[in-house]
């Protein structure tokens, strides 16, 4: 892994029921990292340190992932529990409130959190992830449906996770360099630190158990507000997986919405582009960081 590594604080903490491994680094305000699948707290690994130098920066494990526990139900894969578990690290770390970031599942929970508790929530960045609302009316059209399909697959018992693992986990390989634009955008070292997150005993059942109960989550189910958290997006807009017209719209469900798009870069935004998405989100947080002198 990265020398920076050494500045590096791991530390756990308790929260709804469980224990949620992070990395952290900085001083200051609180800045809460959320990552996405097949990822962990490392796919930060480029704004850790830029951002300490201005915040008390603690990038997660999300239950299930790495070296978060991973409880295993099915049933404990589901928003209310993701949320449930953000807010008693912003609160077991002693914060009243924090400047949320997340990509890709981490962006769909901060989505949701940012809506149910918007007085914890300072400023908001969504990396390579829709409006819930966005999302939700994109799979009812075919074009979404076929860059979606891996969800279904995911649906299945047993095969997905033999799909995962086989060939030393070539699939999570594939799913990162192999969507990426910048192919070097991931060294050897950074697909085995992925590789071996994704072996720890009972993670991949995990990861796809977020997708086993994808069509119960919130998102599917509820009218969606004006967000008042003034928000940024971040959309590499060579994503396979998500259109870049996921985004369109988006400004009739939040009063302050910044979007800036990245071309020639794939989903993994921040891994890819890490200088223009660190500098997208230094110019959004100058505001903050100017009313805290």
């Amino acid at each position: 892994m990265s020398v920076v590594e050494t500045s590096w604080k791991h530390e756990f903490i308790p929260t709804n029921g469980i224990n949620l491994h992070y990395v952290t680094q900085g001083e200051g305000p609180l800045m809460l990292m959320l990552h996405g699948f097949p990822e962990f707290w490392y796919s930060w690994r480029h704004q850790i340190q830029e951002f300490a130098k201005d915040f008390r920066v603690v990038a997660l494990d999300l239950r299930g992932y790495n070296d978060s526990d991973k409880p295993k139900e099915q049933s404990a894969y589901v928003m209310d529990e993701f949320v449930a578990d953000v807010k008693g690290v912003i609160q077991g770390l002693g914060y009243q409130k924090c400047v949320l970031v997340g990509h890709d599942w981490g962006g769909a929970i901060a989505w949701n959190f940012a809506y149910q508790y918007p007085d914890l929530v300072e400023r908001l960045i969504v990396l390579n992830l829709p409006h819930p609302a966005k999302f939700a009316q994109s799979l009812r059209t075919p074009q979404q449906l076929l860059r979606s399909n891996y969800i279904f697959l995911f649906q299945l018992p047993f095969l997905p996770e033999l799909l995962l693992q086989s060939l030393d986990y070539r699939a999570i390989e594939m799913a990162l360099k192999g969507m990426a634009v910048n192919k070097n955008a991931f060294s050897p070292a950074d697909i085995d630190a992925y590789k071996n997150a994704a072996a720890k005993r009972g993670a991949i059942t995990a990861m796809l158990n977020y997708y086993r109960n994808i069509f119960q989550q919130k998102m599917f189910n509820q009218d969606w507000g004006v967000l008042e958290v003034p928000t940024l997006m971040i959309w590499g807009e060579n994503d396979a997986a998500l259109g870049k017209e996921l985004t369109y719209g988006t400004a009739a469900y939040v009063r302050d919405l910044q979007i800036k798009y990245i071309p020639n870069c794939s989903h993994w935004v921040q891994q890819e582009q890490p200088e223009l998405v660190n500098q997208y989100m230094r110019d959004f947080l100058l505001s903050l960081c100017i009313s805290q002198l």
